[in-house]
């Protein structure tokens, strides 16, 4: 299995809106999405140059993907 990628947020964001979430609010540095349909989850994801690699993978399990998902949405 690859190693996670080095991404920033902005770069996660557009990943995210693949497959349905939008942007909800902005806290600070932190940028709140809200999936369109059921169930709205929502992923909190902050706006850095390099997002952590622990950060990363809570932030893909929350978005109820697997890593092979997750690498297949970002080649799109």
């Amino acid at each position: 299995m690859p190693k996670l990628p080095i991404i920033s947020g902005k770069d996660l964001i557009k990943a995210a809106a693949k497959i349905g979430y939008e942007i909800d609010h902005q806290t600070g540095s932190h940028i709140i999405l809200r999936h369109k349909g059921t169930p709205h989850r929502r992923l909190t994801i902050p706006n850095h140059k390099e997002i952590a690699k622990g950060t990363l993978r809570a932030i893909i399990r929350q978005a109820g993907l697997s890593r092979d998902e997750f690498f297949e949405l970002l080649s799109q």
